[in-house]
């Protein structure tokens, strides 16, 4: 079924019905307006389209304010997203969606942008012991070896290396809903997502 977009907001925590401590992490979602259906027919696919958010107008090109106008949204919105459509389910252009699309207990995928972390060395980028820190060791936190000398004389491709770290796209699926927030459209989910805080979110069952 399609899912929601939604704003990271942060982490706490609460506590279950035996008092025990659950970290979570609150994600503002919704409400999201279905701005399109996608069909096999039309389209070559099956999706729902969805907005959330709002842009201001002068910020908005003529043609996010036509698209938005169509299906009787105000504002452009200021994520679309498009969520593969769930055949068991019908949506109307204009309906907005909302957080009691979920219950607590239910299994959600979170994707969205991971932390940048910049350029980053092997130790921290791909979890390498690194060398021995003690009796004058030359080789600190460095790679080590590229490949052999002699044949084939070169780095093989897919060398594991020093590099940029983060700021991609990230998925984590098998999440938690632990609680749920109507009047305020927030979703406490359990553990951490990807992203920082203010960061947009899809969260599909």
């Amino acid at each position: 079924m399609p899912g929601l977009i939604g704003k990271k907001v942060g982490m706490t925590r609460v506590f279950d019905d035996r008092g025990m401590a659950i970290s979570v992490t609150v994600v503002e979602a919704g409400p999201c307006a279905v701005l399109q259906i996608k069909s096999q027919d039309n389209d070559g696919y099956q999706a729902v389209q969805l907005g959330f958010g709002s842009k201001k107008a002068n910020r908005s090109s003529k043609a996010e304010k036509g698209h938005a106008a169509k299906v009787g949204v105000d504002a452009a919105p200021r994520v679309i997203r498009e969520f593969p459509l769930d055949n068991d389910v019908e949506y109307e252009p204009g309906q907005a969606l909302t957080v009691d699309i979920f219950e607590p207990g239910d299994s959600v995928k979170v994707i969205g942008t991971s932390k940048g972390k910049g350029f980053q060395g092997v130790v921290k980028r791909h979890g390498f012991a690194g060398r021995p820190a003690t009796h004058g060791h030359f080789g600190g936190r460095g790679p080590g070896s590229m490949g052999p000398g002699t044949d084939p004389s070169r780095v093989i491709k897919g060398k594991k290396l020093p590099g940029r770290m983060g700021g991609k796209r990230t998925s984590i699926s098998n999440l938690e809903v632990v609680k749920i927030d109507e009047e305020r459209n927030l979703l406490f989910i359990k553990g951490g997502v990807p992203g920082s805080r203010n960061s947009y979110l899809m969260i599909q069952k």
